[in-house]
């Protein structure tokens, strides 16, 4: 009997996330709904930082996600301010095809009529990946690399090393300098190691606002 009624409970669980998935809002005035309800749900964002050598305030990274919008065919990534971007790449996962990028600042972004969703700036800088228009749907998997340098977000305080950085995305991966370990997370993370020896600590955020992530980590004893 109790059998019985754990699969009703789950069988009209199930009934009803299909429901809302059939009536999600996708037009309209209702796609700011759809944003909401389905990008964090679907969890198809994440983002992997790779530290260099504090001393330069620079770090690698890869940002994945999975656009679904139908017409939809360039990511903006508006720069953070303090932060220079450098290197930009971008290729789609599904087939392995690299991706135009640009740079734009300022009033090239006006010109370019792009809509990165807040004021434009003399100082704005925005990464932007052109790819094939998503077709009604389907979707496309993406993955963007970029170097970005941030001397006041990453830096040498004394012997330590400092991250110190909010994270939007559901999921956040930040891999030390090789010959450096962690001493501190002001929030809690899972810490493995990388193939190839380095330090890697994951977090995962499923609400809808950022989390601020300080990270300090010491130089191994006999590395340069």
């Amino acid at each position: 009997m109790i059998s019985a009624r754990i699969f009703m409970t789950v069988a009209v669980g199930l009934l009803k996330l299909s429901v809302l998935e059939a009536q999600t809002p996708t037009s309209g005035g209702s796609a700011t709904l759809a944003a909401r309800l389905m990008e964090r749900a679907a969890q198809t964002r994440t983002i992997v930082y790779f530290l260099q050598q504090p001393e330069t305030h620079a770090f690698d990274l890869y940002h994945d996600y999975t656009e679904t919008g139908e017409g939809v065919d360039k990511y903006l990534n508006v720069v953070r301010g303090g932060s220079a971007v450098s290197n930009p790449s971008a290729l789609v996962l599904d087939t392995g095809e690299h991706l135009t990028t640009r740079i734009l600042t300022g009033e090239a972004i006006t010109r370019a009529g792009l809509n990165i969703g807040e004021p434009v700036g003399p100082k704005t800088v925005v990464v932007v990946v052109d790819f094939p228009r998503v077709a009604r749907g389907h979707s496309t998997r993406l993955r963007i690399s970029e170097t970005y340098t941030d001397s006041a977000r990453y830096r040498l305080e004394g012997e330590e090393l400092v991250w110190d950085r909010s994270f939007g995305r559901p999921q956040n991966g930040v891999v030390l300098p090789a010959g450096w370990y962690l001493t501190h997370s002001s929030v809690p993370g899972i810490v493995s190691l990388h193939p190839d020896g380095r330090v890697r600590i994951d977090f995962v955020n499923p609400r809808l606002d950022e989390i601020q992530v300080l990270l300090v980590a010491r130089r191994r004893a006999n590395t340069k």
